[in-house]
């Protein structure tokens, strides 16, 4: 790259979000001052998405004064989950650098940097992709219609509300939430908090739970979006019923929720190989990728789980990136893990020798109750487990890993199913 500055470090993690924040910390706070630990950030602010979601549930505070551990401890709403987030990060020694972004690759570690200071060419000893995650937007949704303002996702809706103090009923008055996971109720919330009217939610899953607002609003299961209607402005949106019947209800507003997908077009521009499953970078338990010296975390690696759960994955990350750096020698081939229908993806998604033990996520298309999971390699049962409670769509379940160290290094892809 004609005119950049080449330069070099020990780790170079791209993202501060939770995940990549907590990487970063633990790395430095480890490492105490032997390794270089640089943070790139694309936006003006560390923090991730938690920064523009106002609500509780993104972890708690330690007694220690950790952050994004769950359990014991106060808990925080998003903004100061990011900001603790990310002063732990720079006070363990790591340097955050935002308004930064990564273009492409010029090598298997090296990668071309966009800075405000000009043109870069950073090369690292390990690389910890952590780029996070995005909603799918109304256009890849093929939603046919026109195309008016009122249209939204809700990371739209929330930096309106919470990052740029826009009222809700600026944005509109009456409100079709499109989704029925945690975050289309916290659409409903951010909505009607700025005084707007909730008149509607929808999901196609013919299965889902009661919105925990109050009072709930009306939800429309195995409901489908089949039109957008109005020009300049939304006037409203058309839905196909169950029985086969049209309707439109009358609004000005429409949040499409949910529909997570990871942001792996930098993994994909440095051919670290992806899982078909999840879209996101195939990691085994010590989140280390196909690609050697390049490790991935949090949300990159499947769409959506809690703050708390990818920061845990980016302290695992860094403990793994710390025996690379040691001398740990790195895994040729590997094993992958392929889910079975119902199952839609199941993470890690390959198994290596000295990976380290990890519960497995799992996610079912759709939903299951009380469903045994069997585990199988060539025809071989390593594990058959009964889960409690029903397996929703949008919700992962967890697998003890305890199986993987019978996996044969050898043999053929592991099967995660679904048992009749």
């Amino acid at each position: 790259m004609t005119g950049a500055v080449n330069r070099t470090v020990d780790v170079l993690v791209v993202g501060a979000g939770p995940a990549g924040l907590a990487a970063a910390a633990r790395l430095a706070t480890t490492a105490a001052g032997r390794y270089r630990i640089e943070v790139l950030e694309r936006e003006q602010e560390a923090g991730g998405v938690p920064r523009h979601c106002a609500h509780g549930g993104f972890g708690a505070i330690g007694s220690d004064g950790s952050v994004g551990s769950v359990g014991s401890g106060r808990t925080m709403d998003g903004p100061g989950f990011a900001r603790r987030t990310a002063r732990a990060a720079v006070v363990a020694g790591a340097t955050v650098r935002t308004g930064v972004s990564v273009t492409g690759w010029a090598g298997p570690l090296t990668l071309d940097v966009t800075a405000p200071t000009g043109l870069e060419r950073v090369t690292a000893r390990a690389v910890v992709l952590a780029t996070g995650a995005r909603e799918r937007p109304r256009s890849a949704r093929l939603v046919p219609g026109t195309r008016p303002a009122g249209v939204l996702t809700t990371g739209e809706l929330q930096q309106s509300v919470h990052l740029y103090g826009v009222r809700a009923d600026r944005l509109g008055r009456r409100a079709v939430v499109v989704g029925a996971e945690p975050v289309a109720h916290h659409a409903v919330r951010a909505l009607r908090r700025g005084g707007a009217e909730v008149v509607a939610m929808v999901t196609e899953q013919p299965y889902a739970p009661r919105p925990y607002a109050a009072p709930p609003p009306p939800l429309l299961r195995g409901t489908v979006v089949t039109e957008l209607l109005g020009r300049g402005r939304l006037t409203g949106v058309r839905l196909s019923r169950p029985d086969g019947r049209d309707v439109t209800i009358r609004c000005d507003t429409v949040v499409f929720t949910g529909d997570w997908i990871p942001d792996h077009e930098l993994a994909r521009a440095g051919a670290v190989p992806l899982d078909p499953g999840t879209r996101g970078p195939a990691v085994d338990g010590s989140f280390r990728t196909a690609s050697a010296g390049v490790f991935a975390a949090g949300n990159v690696l499947r769409g959506v789980e809690s703050a708390a759960a990818a920061a845990a994955e980016g302290r695992g990350a860094a403990d793994a990136v710390l025996r690379h750096l040691s001398g740990e020698p790195w895994p040729v081939g590997g094993v992958p893990v392929v889910p079975d229908p119902p199952l839609a993806w199941v993470a890690p998604n390959r198994i290596t020798t000295g990976a380290a033990a990890r519960p497995f996520l799992l996610r079912v298309r759709e939903p299951v109750v009380r469903p045994v999971v069997e585990v199988a390699q060539d025809g071989r049962i390593l594990c058959r487990e009964r889960l409690l409670g029903t397996a929703w769509p949008h919700r992962s379940v967890r697998l003890a890993g305890a199986w993987a160290c019978e996996v044969d290094p050898a043999g053929g892809a592991v099967t995660v199913l679904i048992a009749a």
